[in-house]
C-alpha cells in the first residue's frame, strides 16, 4: 500500500487471471502525480484481493494485495476493476458478491480494459455508458443488452463510472481523472514523465478491424459480401450487389441488415477501410494508389472516410503502424 498522504484514496481490485498492465498502469501515473503533490493532496494507493494470499496474474507474476476485501474500507474516492482473462473468462462470485455495495458507497468506480465484464458481472452497467478493449465491444454488447457499449473512445466517462479500452488506455484514464482532480497542468507533467502523450490522436477504431472474417457459408448474403472483399476495387450499389445474388435490392437490404448488423453500404465502406489499413500498414505505396486499389474514387475522399471513421488521416495512421 503507498499510504502517502491524506489525498483521495484509490483503490485497485486483483485478481487470478489479472493483467498486470492493467494494474501497474494507471497506478504508476497515480504514484508519479504524488511527486508533485503536497503530501496533504496525494493519493493513497491500496489493492484489494479476496484474502491476503498471492494471486497469478495472467503473465505468471505474482502479486500480493494490500488488504482483503473484508477489510477495504467504504466510501473510496475511486474504485477500479483491472480486465484480463480472469475478468472475461473466469467466475468471481465472491467479488461480484462485494462489488454492488462498495461501488454504492464509493464517490467514483470504474474498469480498465477487460475489468468491465466484471462490472457487469456483478449487474452495474445497465443503463451506463461504457467501453472495452476493442476485440471484446461485441461481446459485452451481447451479454450486457442493457449496458450502451460504445466503440470509438479510448475512455468513457458517465456519471460516476468510468471505463477504459485496452490496456494502455487505462494510462490515458488516469491522466483524465488526475486532470480532473489536480488540473490539466499536472496531468500533463505526468504525461511527460510516463513518455505518454496526453491526449491520442484518434480512438480505438484505429486498432481493430471494423470488420470480422467474412463468413463463406454460401447464404446470398455471404456470396455479396465475399465477392466485394475479394474485389474491392469495384464500385458498388445497393442495386448491383442485390443483382449478383438474383436478389430484389430492397430485399437483399432487409437481409443484408439483419444478417451483417449494417447496411450493404457500410459494410462497404468498412471493406474498403479495413483494406486500406493493410496496405498502409505494409506497403510504401502512394496514397492515391492506395485509395484506387480499395475503391475510393480519390485520395482527398479516403482521408475525408478515414478522418471520419478511424480519427486520423491515412497518413498519421502509416506513421503510426506502416512497417518501415
Amino acid at each position: 500500500m503507498q499510504d502517502s498522504g491524506t489525498g483521495k484514496t484509490i483503490a485497485m481490485l486483483i485478481f487470478d487471471g489479472v493483467l498486470m498492465l492493467d494494474i501497474t498502469g494507471p497506478m504508476d501515473a497515480f504514484a508519479v502525480a504524488n511527486r508533485f503533490l503536497p503530501m496533504e493532496k496525494r493519493y493513497r494507493l491500496l489493492t484489494l484481493g479476496v484474502d491476503d494470499g498471492l494471486i497469478r496474474s495472467s503473465c505468471g507474476l505474482q502479486v500480493k494485495a494490500d488488504i482483503s476485501l473484508a477489510q477495504a474500507p467504504s466510501g473510496l474516492d475511486l474504485l477500479l476493476v483491472p480486465g484480463g482473462p480472469g475478468a472475461y473468462d473466469d467466475t468471481h462470485p465472491v467479488i461480484q458478491e462485494w462489488l454492488p455495495e462498495a461501488t454504492r458507497s464509493a464517490k467514483r468506480f470504474g474498469a480498465i480494459c477487460t475489468g468491465t465484464f466484471l462490472l457487469g458481472k456483478a449487474g452495474l452497467l445497465d443503463g451506463y455508458r461504457c467501453t472495452t478493449h476493442w476485440n471484446y465491444l461485441g461481446r459485452l454488447a451481447q451479454q450486457h443488452p442493457g449496458a450502451k457499449v460504445e466503440s470509438e473512445q479510448i475512455y468513457v466517462v458517465d456519471r460516476n463510472l468510468i471505463t477504459s479500452g485496452g490496456i494502455t488506455a487505462g494510462i490515458d484514464m488516469a491522466l483524465a481523472i488526475i486532470a480532473e482532480d489536480y488540473g490539466k497542468e499536472l496531468a500533463l507533467e505526468v504525461a511527460k514523465v510516463l513518455l505518454v502523450v496526453m491526449k491520442r490522436q484518434g480512438g480505438q477504431m484505429q486498432f481493430g478491424p471494423l470488420l470480422v472474417s467474412v463468413t463463406r457459408d454460401g447464404s446470398p448474403v455471404a456470396r455479396a459480401q465475399a465477392y466485394v472483399v475479394d474485389h474491392i476495387e469495384k464500385m458498388y450499389s445497393v442495386q448491383s450487389m442485390a443483382d449478383m445474388v438474383a436478389m430484389s435490392s430492397r430485399n437483399f437490404a432487409r437481409s443484408f441488415q439483419r444478417e451483417a448488423g449494417l447496411t450493404p453500404m457500410q459494410f462497404v465502406q468498412s471493406a474498403r477501410i479495413d483494406h486500406a489499413r493493410r496496405l498502409l500498414e505494409g506497403t510504401n505505396l502512394p496514397l492515391k494508389t492506395i485509395a484506387t486499389r480499395c475503391g475510393f474514387c480519390s485520395a482527398k475522399y479516403m482521408r475525408k472516410v478515414f478522418c471520419e471513421r478511424i480519427g486520423v488521416s491515412p497518413n498519421l495512421y502509416r506513421q503510426q503502424f506502416g512497417v518501415e
